[in-house]
């Protein structure tokens, strides 16, 4: 699989700010799927059916959106399905699969905290492999979002480790750094929402063949949510279209604007929705450990994406000019 990335891309200089809200804004999409999700998995639903569901809907609406509205969107060229296929397989439901077997073998602390390594696995792509030097601030930046992390995870609480578990945890790692090095590859060569719209299609193909969707039942059933009692369906639209269509939508669209060593950082921002939405409306606990661990990942993620500013400041690269950050 070719990564060879072109060799200028000076939307990141100039829209920073852009794609920092993105993916602000797709982990805020991101961290709402567990507490949107959860009502439907206590009403019968296991994990791997929601996945599909959620996964197999977006793709759907994606592809009749595309039809009727941006019909360039469903063309792929020969040279980008590799991109694309990886991008399904590995940033799609490789990432679902992996946490979901984790957490059924793992406490998920740990399973949160394995997955959420993928900020480290992509410093260490971008250094050995990219050959591009990071400052001891940034891995200092790095270092504190996953302390704060592990403080928001929890991960002492019910500590045990099965062999399984910790592969699969490690395989989510992974393929969320998967997610991000391919989003980026595939965001420069192509729209990003063509990219996110056939990475929905091929996830939800191996996916659904994990959990047949023809396999639901008890659709129709109430769950409560908060103050409100919805239908189980009703809550899985909008896991479909607000958690996963938008999220990954937004995420792969910032990473136009922001190296995925960066973007995966301000991704962390993920699990403190997760926990935050899931104490206001689910009604679980929410401890002062927790809160100043959010406090650590945000000022960690906020010390990368500032010593990523002044990097770029300091070397914008001249039109027809190759950038180290640019390279595979």
């Amino acid at each position: 699989m070719s990564l060879e990335l072109p060799a200028v891309r000076p939307q990141r200089i100039s829209s920073r700010g852009r794609g920092t809200a993105l993916i602000l804004v797709s982990s805020v999409c991101f961290g709402s799927s567990g507490t949107i999700a959860k009502p439907a998995m206590l009403a019968g639903f296991s994990p791997e059916q929601v996945a599909a569901a959620r996964i197999g809907l977006a793709a759907v609406v994606l592809v009749v959106a595309a039809a009727l509205f941006r019909p360039r969107l469903l063309r792929v060229r020969r040279a980008e399905w590799p991109v694309v296929l990886g991008y399904g397989m590995l940033g799609v439901a490789g990432v679902q699969l992996c946490y979901f077997v984790a957490v059924g073998r793992l406490p998920v602390g740990i399973a949160i905290l394995l997955e959420f390594t993928s900020p480290v696995l992509i410093a260490l792509w971008t250094r050995f492999v990219r050959g591009v030097r990071l400052s001891r601030v940034m891995w200092l930046g790095i270092g504190l979002a996953m302390l704060g992390l592990a403080l928001v995870a929890e991960v002492w609480e019910g500590l045990s480790l099965d062999a399984v578990g910790l592969l699969a945890g490690l395989g989510g790692a992974l393929c969320s750094a998967a997610y991000f090095l391919l989003g980026e590859h595939g965001a420069a060569t192509r729209d990003p929402l063509g990219l996110v719209l056939w990475g929905m299609v091929v996830g939800a193909v191996v996916v659904c063949a994990v959990s047949p969707p023809w396999r639901l039942s008890g659709l129709d059933a109430v769950t409560d949510f908060g103050p409100w009692h919805p239908p189980v369906w009703l809550l899985l639209v909008a896991v479909a279209l607000l958690s996963t269509m938008f999220a990954y939508g937004l995420g792969t669209s910032a990473l136009r604007y922001l190296p995925a060593a960066v973007a995966s950082v301000l991704g962390l921002l993920e699990p403190v929705i997760a926990t935050a939405s899931a104490w206001a409306l689910l009604g679980e606990a929410l401890s002062w450990v927790q809160l100043a661990g959010a406090v650590v990942l945000l000022g960690g993620a906020a010390l990368v994406q500032y010593v990523h500013s002044r990097q770029s400041g300091q070397a914008q690269p001249a039109v027809g000019q190759e950038s180290p950050a640019s390279a595979p």
